[in-house]
């Protein structure tokens, strides 16, 4: 495997300047998404779920809580007022009735459609405003993201 061609200094100064980055991003489509919406929009950890259980149909409490990094505790009391909300179904499994499967409800399909939508719209209109170099580099880099997302969590994994 070839060294890494950027020094330690460029590598920390472009790991501080995503930590400041991404938030501040995050944040203001959360802004703006808040303002358009026109429902009371769920908190992150609310939504983090749901596009979980949108791309695992059929999930478990538990299988839940370990792809989200959070305690299986905690996403039972987030499953519970989400489905009193009407935000998400429980089914028990026919095999074991510990166990709780997690569906989308047509509800919550439609909200997490909107809030998507939304905010991909907010993050287009704000890319159109860059440089066409600028906008380059944010499609070249989008790999690399994925790959960072991906090691930040198998490192998470790791010290739990």
């Amino acid at each position: 495997m070839p060294a890494p061609s950027a020094s330690v200094q460029d590598i920390d100064e472009v790991a501080a300047a995503l930590v400041a980055c991404l938030p501040a991003l995050h944040r203001a489509l959360d802004r703006q998404v808040g303002q358009e919406y026109p429902h009371p929009k769920p908190p992150e950890a609310q939504l983090a779920l749901l596009r979980h259980v949108e791309a695992h149909d059929g999930v478990t409490v538990r299988e839940a809580a370990e792809a989200l990094r959070m305690k299986p505790n905690n996403v039972s009391a987030l499953v519970t007022q989400m489905t009193e909300q009407g935000m998400l179904e429980r089914r028990q499994d026919p095999g074991d009735r510990r166990i709780a499967h997690l569906h989308l409800t047509p509800t919550s399909r439609e909200r997490l459609a909107e809030v998507t939508s939304l905010m991909g719209r907010h993050l287009a209109r704000a890319m159109r405003a860059l440089t066409d170099g600028q906008q380059a580099a944010l499609g070249s880099a989008l790999g690399a993201f994925a790959a960072l997302t991906e090691l930040t969590e198998q490192a998470h994994g790791a010290t739990r």
